[in-house]
């Protein structure tokens, strides 16, 4: 068996158990069988069953995406003179969309905060509670009056990008992020705010980091980070 299918098959396990073994497990402990070999059989069953009801909740594109191998070779380095060394980045929607939303949401931010912000994008895409790719993640509520995820698609500005230079190191940032290197800045968070206000929310949320201009928090109920 591959490393990819060793890694779906734990998956496959884990989301099992999380989301269903409880109930498998309650079930298994009030067994009136007399017979071991029958007790174990309807056991496994059940665990097969609770593994297919997990993998579908998980979500495909999801498992997929989690399976698939790093294509990130080199350590990131949070120094912007390593990022402008790096070659021009180019990518499809989701790279087009996680580069424009570092950019009108972190372009002040330091290179780790702007790995940051990218960080909770990404989180809130390998999360369920969200939706479970870049663009519609960034573009959530756009057009529903106090419903945007992200600002600037509803500050009722067009998005007009000044700094070629600074869009362009940030689509490397995207697309560093996208290929796979390690969130490993914000605890898993999905949510942050800028220091200067105070949502509601983020009394009910964990707070995972404090980068910069941002801090940052963690939804209940969403999954961790890689």
């Amino acid at each position: 068996m591959g490393r990819v299918s060793v890694r779906v098959a734990g998956l496959a396990a884990a989301a099992a158990f999380t989301l269903a073994g409880s109930a498998v497990l309650a079930e298994m402990t009030g067994s009136q069988s007399n017979d071991p070999t029958a007790v174990l059989g309807d056991n496994l069953a059940r665990l097969l069953g609770a593994e297919r009801a997990g993998l579908q909740r998980v979500g495909q594109r999801r498992i997929k995406r989690l399976a698939a191998p790093s294509k990130a070779r080199e350590a990131v380095r949070y120094d912007p003179k390593w990022l402008d060394a790096l070659p021009q980045a180019h990518g499809a929607a989701p790279w087009k969309c996680l580069t424009e939303a570092l950019y009108f949401e972190a372009r002040g931010e330091t290179v780790k905060g702007q790995f940051a912000v990218a960080e909770v994008i990404l989180n809130r895409v390998a999360s369920p509670l969200y939706p479970d790719n870049v663009c519609a993640v960034v573009n959530q509520g756009t057009g529903q009056r106090n419903r945007c995820q992200f600002s600037y698609t509803c500050d009722g500005r067009a998005e007009h990008v000044s700094d070629q230079r600074l869009y362009a190191r940030l689509g490397k940032v995207a697309r560093l992020m996208l290929d796979g290197s390690p969130r490993l800045l914000t605890g898993g968070a999905t949510h942050y705010h800028n220091r200067s206000v105070d949502p509601n929310w983020a009394r009910r949320f964990a707070r995972t980091a404090s980068i910069g201009q941002h801090v940052f928090y963690r939804q209940p109920g969403a999954l961790a980070a890689n």
